[in-house]
């Protein structure tokens, strides 16, 4: 990888920033109700970037790590709000331990990824640059398609169920084709307007739907610019610190108006995720809410946010039912995961439905009905699965296997003879369609989309991006021989 004497977003650079980040908080910790544990949370970020910050570690790697880690360590910051213990919450004192157990998950987690993918060999110079050969008007061209391709396979999977998963990885077309993009602009400095037009589409767009897919644009940028190594200067100091404000703003303006425009998206009905009003119309919706913004009470929305996204409260109640009611089958999570994956429906169409909500009443024993009021559905996550069939710390072995599978898969695609900045795309599309809900993401789900991903993009890597790639070669008049 070329070297630089330059600071450049880097791992290198989210250690340093991590390391200040945990000595900044161990002068805090000891004003807060868990100052151990907060203590640690906040040194964990640096523990996962020291086991994962090798040069040629795939950068999807630290957005599944990190979003994980935040959403843990938000938990503890909850507690500074409210005032007392985790264990004191109205979750229970399992709360704490599902804490601990996550930290240690993440841990052995970034140790599988360290073991697996920690020797890839360095690019080339020629490797790590050759995206730039190709043409910011093409590469605009193929990220149209690429959104084109992209509504197709979403739109196919709701009327082909049988094909959803498989459907879900091809539409990953779209981040791949928007992380080469931006890593062109980034390392180019070419087709700036362009990018920010885009960025922009994908926001308004990922407002219009039933969940907050207006973040993912906003993870695949930073990426992007993680991998392409970007110059840090005071300017891009300012630039960032725009982009998490605007990202923190949007997320409690969604927050603020998600439950209302949910119910206005249904028709009022709370079975059904199923959007009945017309484009125009949600916008025009939206944008009323918009225009009324100062009407929001920030701090309610605020806490909302956080509580929302800290989701160790969940997997505190099921620590708690299964050691006081365990499960009467053995192993039962992994068993239907695997069953789930391995009986895809096309074959077996009459394979049950895995109802997350399902085995979320059953796990916690508890009432998901302001879930299923908000027409969504609510899981344990793979972390609590885990525990239900293994314990602790058997679950740890759960949790290194996973990690294992994915980073074999990542393992594959960084290996393809394809541009760095491609191989790295792939891997980032990867990384979102296994955990881009973070640890809310279910056994099954996580299986699943390992499987799907592999299988759909092995295909698309080996028949339809080499066609692409001639195709930017021809239209940027590249020879050949230069080109292989």
């Amino acid at each position: 990888m070329p070297a630089s004497a330059d600071t450049r977003l880097d791992f290198a650079l989210l250690r340093r920033i991590s390391f200040y980040f945990a000595v900044l908080n161990l002068f805090v910790a000891p004003f807060v109700s868990d100052p151990f544990s907060y203590a640690a949370g906040a040194a964990t970020a640096f523990a996962l970037l020291s086991l994962v910050g090798t040069p040629t570690m795939p950068k999807g790697v630290a957005f599944f790590l990190l979003w994980q880690w935040a959403q843990t360590f938000t938990r503890a910051l909850q507690s500074v709000f409210d005032g007392e213990s985790m264990a004191a919450g109205i979750a229970g004192p399992d709360v704490l331990l599902a804490y601990w157990y996550a930290l240690a998950s993440l841990i052995v987690m970034a140790l599988a990824f360290r073991l697996v993918l920690g020797n890839i060999k360095s690019p080339t110079v020629r490797d790590y640059y050759a995206h730039e050969r190709w043409r910011a008007q093409d590469l605009i061209l193929v990220y149209v398609a690429a959104i084109v391709a992209s509504v197709f396979f979403n739109l196919a999977s709701r009327q082909v169920s049988a094909l959803e998963q498989p459907l879900y990885a091809a539409s990953q077309v779209k981040v791949v084709a928007l992380f080469l993009l931006c890593t062109y602009v980034f390392t180019t400095g070419r087709g700036a307007g362009t990018l920010v037009a885009a960025i922009f589409i994908e926001i308004v767009v990922g407002f219009t739907g039933f969940l907050s897919d207006f973040r993912a644009v906003f993870i695949y940028v930073a990426v992007a610019a993680l991998a392409a190594r970007v110059r840090w200067t005071f300017t891009f100091s300012i630039a960032a610190t725009l982009w998490l404000s605007a990202l923190l703003l949007l997320a409690l303006f969604w927050t603020s108006v998600k439950a209302d425009y949910r119910d206005y998206l249904t028709g009022y009905d709370e079975n059904s995720q199923a959007i009945r009003i017309p484009l125009e119309e949600r916008m025009a919706y939206l944008g009323d809410k918009a225009l009324n913004i100062g009407d929001t009470k920030w701090g309610e929305t605020a806490y909302m946010l956080i509580a929302r996204f800290a989701y160790i409260d969940v997997f505190g109640q099921v620590i708690s039912v299964a050691d006081n009611t365990p499960e009467a089958t053995s192993m039962r999570q992994w068993k239907d995961g695997l069953s789930h994956v391995f009986q895809p429906r096309i074959l077996f169409p009459g394979k049950a439905a895995l109802s997350d909500t399902e085995v979320y009443m059953r796990l916690t024993r508890a009432d998901p009905t302001e879930q299923v009021r908000l027409g969504t559905s609510i899981s344990v996550g793979y972390m609590g699965e885990n525990y239900v069939d293994l314990g602790f710390p058997g679950m740890l072995a759960g949790v290194f296997v996973i990690g294992v599978a994915l980073a074999l898969i990542m393992k594959y695609f960084m290996s393809r003879p394809l541009p760095w900045m491609l191989r790295e795309g792939i891997v980032m599309g990867f990384a979102f369609s296994a955990g881009g809900v973070g640890m809310e993401m279910s056994l099954p789900k996580i299986l699943g989309a390992m499987v799907m991903f592999f299988v759909v993009w092995a295909l698309i890597a080996k028949i339809a991006l080499p066609i692409v790639m001639r195709w930017l070669d021809h239209r940027a008049g590249v020879p050949r021989t230069a080109a292989s």
